[in-house]
């Protein structure tokens, strides 16, 4: 399995043999990934990516599958645009869109789904179940589909329809829950141990983490090896932003970087904020955000698993953690869409409103190199567009979703 020595608990420090699939720690703690960084760098040279497939998988070294193991539909590799247009509007000068909305199932998560499905198949799990608040599930459903695998996913009742209408297409075994993605987590733990289910829900087990932390690979390589000033991150369960900063070590220890890491900055929904209010509390890990809601649906995480994680990194860069109301994200959100060109979904529009106000307040600085991870396509959420932009002629009344159905 690559370069895999051991899994480390994050807590309380348990090792773990990678020859197994598991979840969590005895003690409750997400297991991370370790490899045999000494011997990789011996072995594997920057000069070795220029004739790599444009593909997450070129980072193989530190992936945990070698790559012709991997269940793939050509993830990663996403461009890196400069928002040229965009910047005197929010008064940056060198910023950066990394546009994730361009992965297969148009979000981020096909890299962290890509990499836990193909975990999951070599260490001979057959049936996966996951709770999601949307973009998760149709990246499970699309790599088990491809894999052969079964997928069983648990969705609040109220996702997106794309996310819904995607994870049947793919044969998935859909459950819609009255609640919230906590809900559906309780749910999938309650009956995987009966049904027979090998659970993929976030940082329960360790390879979503290494499929994510390509984004930081990406854009290390992407700036020719140096890395920005700041990273913004719209923060749910915070897989994304773990994984950056993981990548971003890694590469200290190969020697590829030689630039301070980046301030990691999580952005959060104004009505799911349970990160923020920790680190405003100075607190080590996050109390359940009650009442949870945001058209964000990937920001609606009351309590994630991986706060611990997150606000450790957030503090150790130097970074921040800030709330955005649904207003200014969707603003925020159309601007970037009228001014380069990308339809973002509302998290990558929360991190430009939080990047607008972080250069207000003299956090950021206007001639920092900033770049904002927009984690998914604003096709995945018409239904929260379609607030701004209403059609209201009779004859649209009996379309489902905008197509013409039988008279």
């Amino acid at each position: 399995m690559g370069q895999v020595t051991k899994l480390t608990c994050s807590r309380c420090g348990n090792l773990f043999k990678p020859n197994q699939a598991l979840n969590l720690c005895g003690c409750g703690g997400p297991l991370l990934v370790d490899y045999d960084l000494p011997h990789i760098r011996q072995h594997w040279r920057k000069e070795d990516l220029a004739g790599a497939l444009g593909v997450m998988w070129r980072y193989g070294p530190v992936l945990p599958c070698e790559p012709e193991q991997a269940v793939t539909l050509q993830e990663g590799w996403t461009p890196l645009v400069r928002a040229a247009r965009l910047e005197p509007q929010i008064g940056a000068r060198k910023l950066w869109i990394k546009d994730e909305g361009r992965n297969p199932t148009a979000s981020f998560k096909a890299r962290g789904l890509s990499c836990a499905v193909s975990m999951a198949k070599i260490l001979g799990e057959t049936k996966l179940a996951i709770p999601s608040a949307g973009n998760a599930g149709s990246a499970l459903a699309a790599y088990t589909a491809a894999a052969g695998l079964e997928a069983h996913i648990f969705m609040p009742s109220d996702v997106p329809q794309s996310n819904f209408v995607e994870c049947k297409s793919f044969g998935a075994r859909v459950t819609l829950v009255d609640g919230l993605i906590s809900d559906c987590g309780r749910l999938v733990a309650e009956r995987k141990q009966r049904e027979g289910w090998f659970e993929v829900t976030t940082l329960k087990e360790p390879y979503r983490i290494e499929g994510k932390k390509t984004m930081g690979y990406e854009v290390a390589e992407q700036f020719e090896w140096r890395v920005p000033e700041a990273i913004l991150y719209p923060c749910g369960g915070g897989v994304g932003l773990i994984g950056m900063w993981k990548a971003f070590g890694e590469l200290e220890q190969l020697g590829w970087i030689d630039s301070k890491r980046p301030k990691m900055i999580a952005v959060q929904a104004a009505g799911c904020q349970p990160i923020t209010r920790a680190f405003e509390q100075n607190a080590s890990e996050s109390t359940p955000w009650p009442d949870a809601y945001t058209i964000a649906s990937g920001l609606r995480v009351p309590k994630p698993l991986g706060d611990a994680l997150v606000l450790k990194a957030v503090r150790e860069s130097g970074g921040t953690v800030i709330s955005i109301s649904d207003e200014d994200m969707l603003d925020a959100a159309l601007l970037l869409s009228e001014k380069e060109g990308i339809f973002p979904a509302p998290e990558g529009g929360a991190c430009v409103a939080a990047t607008r106000k972080l250069i207000e307040t003299g956090f950021l600085e206007a001639d920092d190199q900033i770049v904002i991870l927009n984690t998914g396509s604003g096709l995945k959420y018409l239904e929260a567009y379609s607030t701004r932009f209403r059609r209201h002629s009779a004859a649209e009344q009996d379309k489902l979703g905008g197509l013409i159905t039988p008279r």
